[in-house]
């Protein structure tokens, strides 16, 4: 696992940089979440949001449109104890989600009924015993007002960075390691599917463990991960991740629910504007909406990932991406992996409109099937799949450098 690389380093100096910030605020520490004292409940045609903590801590808020959303940053806040259920009791607010966000910064946000501002924002501290108050006041406001003061502030420790021209790839080296990007699905502030007992975002990561040292030690590849600590990385970034580390492949790792049917057994999807079933055109729905439900600001994100110079762009990548689906596929027949009985399906995943890595998303499983889910928690199990996914990935590699040697003949 030695040789298996991240960008958890690089988050870490980011989300760093906001205590020096702070540093005269006499904040410290995690501030834990006092369930009983916290509550959001309505006020005539506003709310009011109420959050009992530990201790005091730095905070911001903003909104978002599409839907109307308040979103509370801290820095950093233990959620445990703390239900949805519990903590909103009224119907201006008609949904809340907390968790991680990126380390060291915690985010909760509420979905909106109709437009409404903040009226007062403020934070109380018992000089006694170090507990805070979080109060925040929010009274109706017009759509039109409300959509003119949206919008994330920029941040530079979680913020992508301005969009620059893409330089062309260099050409690269046939017996060199391929690097893979792995993205463990999920993560913070969106766990993904849920069962009484495994929760999507902690079992992908650790199956995203176990793929990469199988990678690594096949000596034919090297792997780069989009996280690997329980945080939230919005479906954007991930894509970015994976061009700033020059990546040659890009696999999104999942293990959903779905009530479309009766699925089970793996399942490699590519990229399409029309989902190739019904059932896959709402998986894609969901993993959009878990980056819109964990706050993320999604108003200008199609602008930066399609267009009619990456849909060219993606006229060569497309094909490598089914050639890639349809062996990963083959490895996991051949390991005797359950396969779905349409193993090979597409729809408009964000996460694979990458223009110039060839990106699959693999259902390795679905935790709505009794039979998957005993799968996906027994190691031997996922032992197996991760060396199905390498030798797909071995077998693709061969088959794509005889393709591109063709081309350049």
């Amino acid at each position: 696992m030695g040789r298996l690389i991240s960008f958890t380093a690089l988050i870490w100096l980011l989300a760093a940089g906001a205590w020096a910030q702070n540093s005269g605020s006499g904040f410290s520490g995690l501030a834990r979440i006092d369930a009983d004292a916290s509550q959001v409940r309505d006020a005539g045609q506003g709310a009011e949001v109420t959050l009992g903590l530990s201790q005091g801590v730095p905070y911001r808020l903003f909104t978002l449109d599409g839907p109307p959303r308040l979103v509370l940053d801290f820095q950093e806040v233990d959620w445990t104890g703390l239900t949805a259920e519990k903590l909103v009791q009224g119907e201006q607010i008609t949904a809340a989600k907390f968790g991680t966000y990126v380390p060291g910064w915690s985010r909760l946000v509420l979905q909106l009924a109709a437009p409404m501002k903040v009226s007062r924002a403020a934070m109380a501290i018992d000089q006694v015993t170090a507990a805070a108050q979080l109060a925040v006041s929010l009274e109706p406001a017009t759509a039109a007002e409300f959509t003119a003061k949206a919008g994330a502030p920029q941040d530079p420790r979680w913020d992508l960075p301005a969009p620059e021209p893409m330089p062309g790839k260099a050409a690269r080296d046939e017996n060199a390691p391929l690097l893979v990007m792995l993205d463990p699905g999920h993560g913070g502030i969106d766990p993904g599917a849920e069962t009484e007992h495994v929760v999507e975002k902690h079992l992908m990561l650790q199956f995203a463990r176990e793929l990469g040292e199988a990678l690594v030690r096949s000596g034919q590849f090297t792997v780069m991960m989009t996280r690997d600590d329980d945080y939230f990385v919005s479906l954007e970034r991930r894509i970015a991740m994976a061009h700033q580390a020059g990546a040659d492949v890009f696999l999104s790792l999942h293990a959903d629910t779905i009530s479309e049917g009766r699925a089970h057994g793996s399942t490699v999807y590519t990229l399409s504007k029309e989902a190739s079933d019904v059932a896959s055109a709402k998986l894609a729905e969901r993993h959009l909406r878990g980056d819109l439900l964990s706050g993320t600001d999604l108003s200008e994100a199609d602008d930066r990932v399609t267009g009619v110079m990456l849909d060219l762009a993606r006229q060569e990548t497309q094909p490598r991406s089914d050639a890639l689906a349809v062996a990963l596929i083959a490895g996991l027949r051949a390991q005797g992996r359950p396969i779905n009985n349409r193993p090979l399906r597409s729809a408009g995943f964000s996460v694979l409109k990458s223009a110039d890595i060839p990106s699959v998303l693999v259902e390795i499983g679905f935790l709505s099937s009794k039979r998957d889910l005993k799968n996906l928690v027994d190691p031997d199990w996922r032992t197996k799949a991760a060396r199905g996914i390498l030798n797909g990935l071995i077998t693709w590699r061969a088959e794509d450098d005889a393709r591109r040697a063709l081309v350049r003949q």
